[in-house]
């Protein structure tokens, strides 16, 4: 059985404890996903943003026996507890059954063209201060800018560190904004 991971941020270059067992491949779905999120150490992250544009995200193979399995070491690395599982860690398994995602049929048939059995990904939600909504790229020029010390060596890292092909709106005003190149 082959089970995979899609990925857009960190998890690409420190996938910790997460099972990867291939290279990253460049060729994955198009999903809307942006710099939208404010970790709690206060990154702005990637996640599946509504409204955004579409790019090719991540994906790889990951040493699993189900995607329950799968599920489960994604929610370890991402630090979401059980009680967030189902809303947070996606699912798309080839005998239909998927988690209740709007873009699950798109990744689905990606997902087959790939000859790809199940596959996961991470669904937290874009938030900014306790606020789950999408910020604007004033809201996260603003964040970022007040940032100190680690912490804002956290948060130029993480971006700095996000594949190239993820390009996006905020990722382009970071760079003229913050010179962060």
């Amino acid at each position: 059985m082959r089970i995979c991971c899609l990925g857009w941020g960190s998890l690409i270059w420190d996938p910790r404890e997460l099972p990867v067992c291939s290279e990253w491949q460049v060729d994955g779905p198009l999903l809307p996903v942006e710099f939208a999120r404010q970790s709690a150490d206060d990154r702005i992250t990637l996640v599946i943003t509504p409204n955004v544009r579409s790019v090719p995200v991540l994906w790889a193979e990951i040493d699993v026996d189900c995607v329950h399995s799968a599920r489960s070491a994604l929610a370890e690395r991402e630090g979401i507890s059980g009680k967030f599982l189902e809303r947070s860690v996606g699912f798309w398994r080839r005998d239909g059954e998927t988690s209740k995602h709007e873009h699950a049929e798109l990744i689905g048939d990606w997902a087959l063209s790939k000859e790809i059995d199940g596959l996961v990904w991470t669904e937290l939600k874009p938030k900014i201060g306790n606020s789950y909504r999408t910020p604007s790229t004033n809201e996260v020029i603003s964040h970022l800018t007040c940032l100190e010390g680690l912490s804002r060596s956290n948060a130029k890292e993480y971006i700095l560190n996000a594949p190239a092909q993820i390009e996006t709106v905020n990722r382009s005003a970071i760079r003229e904004q913050l010179g962060w190149n």
